[in-house]
């Protein structure tokens, strides 16, 4: 076999170069899935905190509280602004620390549920509102969703103190 005049490594040497890149590896991985700052995390929560109200406005009969369309704008500027907030922790992250911001590096077991129940949540309770009538339901979703938020972030801290 031709080298084109390059040194092959010894066993020993690739061994100790593959076991650095593993070592490597598992070091962005845990620098990728460093939770939020704190700041953006309370973003999120008064994001998903205030959803369901105005989802259940968009979606009332008559009218609730406000007209239809004046809801329809507060969603779009609130989404708007969220995104926004989204954007700016991720850039500072990445320059910070020259790694994205990943979800993908965290169990499923523990993602795939939240990615499933947060959205049912959040929408199914306009529904209910709609069929019902009754605010208590949006009210309810919110404080669920507010804890969960507070609940994942409070995991997602914690495993990333022990990867680190």
């Amino acid at each position: 076999m031709e080298t084109d005049g390059a040194l092959r490594p010894t066993p020993q040497q690739a061994r100790t170069a593959l076991a650095e890149l593993e070592r490597l590896q598992a070091s962005a991985a845990a620098l990728s899935a460093t939770p939020w700052p704190r700041w953006f995390a309370t973003v999120l929560t008064l994001y998903i905190a205030a959803t369901p109200p105005i989802l259940g406005g968009m979606t009332a009969s008559p009218q609730w509280l406000l007209p239809r369309p004046a809801w329809s704008v507060i969603m779009v500027l609130t989404t708007a602004g969220y995104l926004a907030l989204f954007a700016l922790a991720a850039a500072n992250w990445r320059r910070k620390t020259g790694v994205a911001l990943r979800l993908d590096v965290l169990p499923k077991r523990a993602t795939l549920p939240l990615m499933i129940g947060l959205p049912v949540l959040l929408v199914g309770t306009a529904a209910v509102f709609h069929a019902t009538g009754q605010s208590v339901w949006l009210f309810a979703a919110s404080a669920i969703g507010a804890t969960v938020s507070i609940a994942f972030h409070r995991a997602f801290v914690r495993l990333h103190r022990k990867t680190s």
